[in-house]
């Protein structure tokens, strides 16, 4: 009998990757699914947290692909590893601080490790040529294979046509015209093969899933390295970027205000890290500080918490201020006007 050869699919939870693992599933190749977790992913926790969000399904979409094909999924967290690609890509970022060939290039390595260590013939990924600017360019696609390790043992199945064949096709694992020469930006060609599995509830095929491809989540990690004057993070830092209204209005002051019921009963969990405050007189946000907690700078807090407060038109709020070691002091303040507020304070 001939031998069942075995394939580790990266699966992100995008329309791609299940596409380019069900197509070579096709093929009765015995596939296993891996999905990396940098922290930076889009979902989880935050579509739970907004009331905006509460009509997107609260799932996992890498879990759901793998259920949707019945295979195993193992979740890997590499928060710690990844840390040295996104503070020093060796190829730089993209349009933000999106690290997306250095990315490409060291999950494709995890991927290798991870198939030497359990035994499998090769790794599969949902690329297709010239869909993304930086990472799956044709020169960068072979640069990939080449800089990872995985060499010849990287399929990519919906553009596999386009590329040199790989060591599956060439042992006969895998049969080139099974699989597909997509190319370009366009989705309609995996949006066609998915009608054909029956495959609907998918993720949006064009949806990122970094917070590091967004503009303001860059700004905001960007903000962070130059106040600290280095640059590092923790997977705390990674949270709370990603929730509330982030303003800078001192140079050695941010303020973290919640922007929803959600978002304050979130920023509960962070209260004994930071000086934080919230309105006593009316109903209000729970506002987190981070930096200098002068007298001024406590002012300055309370009345920008008073403004974002139900009372931001009364003539006097009344706010709590609480420090790190749970002692609490009122303060009552003049909301401040949005008109003194500059749009650069804003994050």
């Amino acid at each position: 009998m001939t031998e069942q050869r075995k394939a580790v699919a990266l699966i992100s939870g995008g329309l791609d990757s299940f596409l380019a693992a069900r197509t070579v599933m096709d093929q009765g190749v015995h596939v296993e699914g891996i999905n990396f977790y940098t922290g930076f992913c889009v979902e989880g926790h935050t579509h739970a947290i907004r009331e905006k969000d509460r009509a997107r399904p609260k799932r996992n979409n890498a879990l759901w692909v793998a259920e949707q094909l019945g295979i195993r999924l193992h979740i890997v967290d590499i928060i710690e590893e990844y840390m040295d690609v996104v503070i020093n890509p060796q190829h730089g970022y993209g349009t933000h601080l999106n690290p997306c060939l250095d990315c490409k290039v060291f999950m494709v390595n995890k991927a290798r490790e991870w198939i030497v260590e359990h035994d499998f013939d090769f790794i599969i990924t949902g690329e297709v040529v010239g869909q993304r600017p930086m990472s799956q360019r044709k020169h960068t696609m072979t640069m990939v294979a080449r800089d990872s390790g995985a060499g010849d043992r990287l399929v990519r199945p919906l553009c596999a046509q386009n590329l040199p064949p790989t060591l599956p096709e060439q042992k006969g694992w895998l049969e080139r015209d099974r699989m597909y020469g997509f190319s370009g930006r366009s989705r309609r060609p995996q949006m066609a093969l998915a009608a054909k599995y029956g495959f609907e509830d998918y993720a949006q095929p064009a949806g990122g899933c970094c917070f590091l491809t967004d503009r303001q989540y860059s700004i905001k990690l960007e903000d962070l390295w130059k106040t600290r004057g280095r640059r590092e993070y923790d997977l705390d830092d990674i949270m709370l970027l990603k929730v509330g209204r982030h303003l800078r209005p001192r140079a050695d002051l941010k303020l973290i205000v919640g922007r929803e019921e959600g978002e304050n009963r979130f920023l509960e969990g962070y209260r004994r890290r930071f000086v934080h405050m919230l309105p006593a007189s009316h109903v209000g946000p729970l506002v987190l500080l981070d930096g200098n907690t002068d007298t001024n700078a406590i002012e300055l807090a309370a009345r920008l918490t008073a403004r974002f407060s139900k009372g931001r038109d009364a003539g006097q709020v009344t706010v709590e201020i609480n420090d790190r070691d749970g002692n609490s002091r009122m303060l009552a303040v003049r909301p401040m006007p949005a008109d003194e507020i500059p749009a650069d304070w804003y994050l």
